[in-house]
């Protein structure tokens, strides 16, 4: 596998806090990785590093098998959480100006940007100044000056902060887009649905320390918690009676006419034993694995128990209630 960035126990302290510890990354190419932790868990001073706006005091970090130079950042784009435009200057001429900074010249920017802004919906505000712009529309303008010159590594911290659902799914749009045409993207957020819904690998940091790192597929798979949910109707005995010592009913409950229970396999067992025990007694109308999203297995990593640990059994008497009547 080909990584576009490494970084290799880095370490950085500031008076009295350490910030980060012995962190080390790889990043394959063209991949959304996701960096997430609590706040204050060193994300940010590392996505510092990266940009060369701080240095680590220990540890190494690359970029495509180089050691990291300041001449490596024209090839990055950093959108940051903090967002920052000059109020007082025209929309395009900003635009146009930070562009060039990029090295864009400026009547490859001038068109670059309209297609861009036409593309937003921005330009009617071309000629207006930043300060009339709404937190929406200010936030679309940083993102098309922060990917205009098609670097080949992006940074996006929480990029959909403040946006609405449309614009929200617009921005996904283009950063599946941007990965598709060959960028590497990082992508701190708290939102864990889009976690799921966009990086192909993730690391979390916490305490300064990385306490988790790889495949988001592989990951939900090894946390997994063994449990089905099952739909199930024309049961011929009650629920609590359809299962041996092999697995264990968490709950079961009545719904839409059926029964809804949620089972764990214990020890050695498999899904297919699981189906064999109810199909002798029930007709099985839904079978599906609960696997923990993102922010059951944040949480977990973070605190050391997933939020659903503790569920009581419920609902055996009201299933037994709808079996008698």
């Amino acid at each position: 596998m080909e990584y576009l960035f490494k970084a290799e126990q880095v370490s950085k302290s500031y008076t009295g806090h350490k910030a980060l510890s012995n962190v080390s990354l790889a990043i394959p190419s063209g991949s959304i990785f996701g960096l997430l932790g609590p706040n204050g868990a060193g994300k940010t001073t590392f996505i510092r590093i990266i940009n060369q706006i701080i240095a680590p005091d220990e540890g190494t970090i690359y970029y495509r098998n180089e050691k990291m130079t300041p001449d490596h950042a024209r090839h990055i784009g950093y959108l940051p959480e903090e967002r920052g435009l000059y109020k007082k200057m025209k929309v395009g001429e900003q635009a146009v100006y930070l562009a060039q900074l990029k090295g864009v010249p400026e009547q490859k920017a001038k068109k670059l940007l309209r297609e861009w802004f036409e593309k937003f919906d921005l330009m009617r505000w071309w000629g207006k100044k930043v300060e009339e712009l709404s937190k929406g529309m200010a936030q679309k303008v940083q993102f098309i000056i922060t990917v205009l010159h098609k670097p080949d590594l992006l940074i996006f911290d929480e990029p959909f902060s403040g946006f609405d659902p449309i614009n929200v799914n617009l921005l996904k749009q283009e950063i599946l887009k941007l990965r598709e045409e060959g960028a590497t993207i990082i992508f701190s957020t708290h939102n864990m649905a889009s976690v799921e819904e966009l990086c192909d690998n993730i690391a979390l940091i916490n305490k300064s320390e990385k306490i988790l790192d790889g495949n988001v597929r592989e990951i939900k798979k090894d946390f997994s918690t063994n449990i089905y949910q099952l739909e199930l109707s024309q049961l011929n005995r009650p629920v609590e009676q359809l299962f041996d010592h092999r697995f264990e009913l968490i709950s079961a409950a009545p719904q839409n006419g059926l029964v809804n229970a949620r089972v764990k396999i214990l020890g050695n067992a498999g899904s297919n034993e699981l189906l064999k025990q109810v199909i002798t007694a029930s007709t099985v109308v839904s079978f599906n694995e609960l696997m923990p999203s993102m922010n059951d297995i944040f949480i977990k990593t973070v605190t050391g128990k997933f939020p659903q640990e503790g569920d009581e059994y419920k609902g055996s008497a009201e299933a037994n209630s709808y079996l008698s009547e």
